[in-house]
């Protein structure tokens, strides 16, 4: 990454970053599109070395270093790996821990973060507490000398909780602990967790990122192009779970219209919370946008939108929310959220039977239709249930 160039960059909005970060006129052509190299293997120089910076496509590929550089500049940061996944992204942040070492991370949250430290890390010898971030004191009471990392997500999945960024860095750090945040449910237009204070911010691209559930992938951001990062890029090259070319170029493509999308999802998500919340059989609303959630006046503070992803609970459980589900004709049954397209999803049926989340809650991904014709969906399928 030229460092020139990325800090010029960020010198401008993230509108414009979208469009521009680790983009420019192709030198060869004057092709304004970016390219896709498929190579695998790149033309060593006579002396042997690699003056054009890319050796193996596992290594290193023009498009997967144009959309780091892009993602970095996004969020923040100095430095950015992409994978194959965003459980890839994740593992890889908790490949750089040893036996002993011990994480803190939220008892509400995605089941696949807590399937990679419960059935693989655990069996390396690292140790994770499971605690409700929203009372700092928990967090400090699940501190121990060997806690690495405090892993955060917010708003969480699917309950929509939000946590204080600011203070449980403080705190972590103060005990000399790593603070990493899955932004995925916000994306780097609504909510900044470097900023905030986090060293690491993770996200499944295959989201807001990517946006029209087309393309599988993750990231890791660092604040700091640091040792720390170092053991994640190390994870990625040498464990080899990295992003294809081609999925590479669909994210890229996919980032100048992420600003437009984001503002787009959080208005729609906002209609649609606020219809709910009205409807009777509707026993709760999870959405930080409502003033009436728990940590709405948080939200407020640390994030600039309040994001596309709500849930709510129907009286019945799980019957009636399977049938509330199957009586929808623009939200599409389907595990998955942040494309174009809006989504429904029974949640404590796919997080397993462990699941503590209430059996009769529907999780929505709000997309980019008309509000309008999305309240007149939900409102036929609530009045069928009636």
């Amino acid at each position: 990454m030229n460092s020139a160039r990325h800090r010029e960059l960020a010198t401008y909005r993230l509108e414009t970053l979208a469009i521009h970060a680790g983009r420019g006129v192709d030198r060869g052509t004057g092709a304004v599109a970016m390219p896709i190299q498929l190579s695998t293997t790149f033309e060593r120089d006579e002396d042997g070395g690699y003056s054009r910076g890319f050796m193996y496509g596992r290594n290193r590929n023009p498009g997967r270093a144009a959309l780091e550089e892009a993602l970095a500049l996004l969020d923040g940061g100095s430095a950015c790996a992409a994978f194959s996944s965003g459980v890839a992204a994740a593992s890889a942040v908790f490949q750089g821990l040893l036996p002993g070492d011990h994480v803190v991370a939220p008892i509400h949250g995605y089941y696949g973060t807590v399937n990679v430290l419960e059935r693989i890390f655990a069996r390396w010898g690292v140790q994770a507490s499971f605690v409700d971030m929203r009372a700092i004191d928990a967090v400090r009471d699940a501190l121990t000398p060997r806690t690495r990392i405090v892993w955060i997500e917010t708003p969480s999945n699917p309950l929509l909780h939000c946590i204080d960024i600011a203070a449980v860095a403080e705190l972590a750090h103060a005990r000399g602990a790593r603070v990493v945040a899955d932004n995925t449910f916000a994306s780097p237009v609504v909510q900044q967790p470097l900023r905030l204070g986090c060293d690491i911010v993770t996200y499944s691209a295959t989201k807001y990122l990517g946006g029209h559930s087309d393309v599988l992938g993750g990231v890791v951001v660092s604040r700091e192009a640091d040792g720390h990062f170092e053991a994640v890029r190390a994870a990625q090259v040498y464990g080899g779970s990295v992003l294809a070319p081609f999925d590479c170029w669909l994210l890229m493509r996919s980032l100048p219209t992420l600003p437009l999308r984001m503002r787009t999802h959080c208005a729609n998500a906002q209609r649609v919370a606020e219809f709910l919340v009205e409807q009777p059989g509707v026993i709760a609303v999870h959405y930080p946008g409502l003033p009436g959630h728990s940590t709405h006046a948080l939200a407020h503070a640390q994030m600039t939108g309040f994001g596309g992803m709500l849930s709510f609970e129907v009286e019945g459980g799980k019957p009636a929310a399977l049938a509330l589900a199957a009586r929808l004709k623009l939200f599409t049954r389907a595990t998955s959220f942040g494309s174009v397209e809006s989504l429904v999803e029974h949640h404590a049926s796919i997080a397993g039977p462990d699941s503590t989340v209430p059996q009769g809650l529907l999780r929505l991904s709000v997309g980019l239709e008309h509000p309008d014709d999305l309240i007149s969906d939900l409102a036929q399928a609530l009045a069928a249930s009636r």
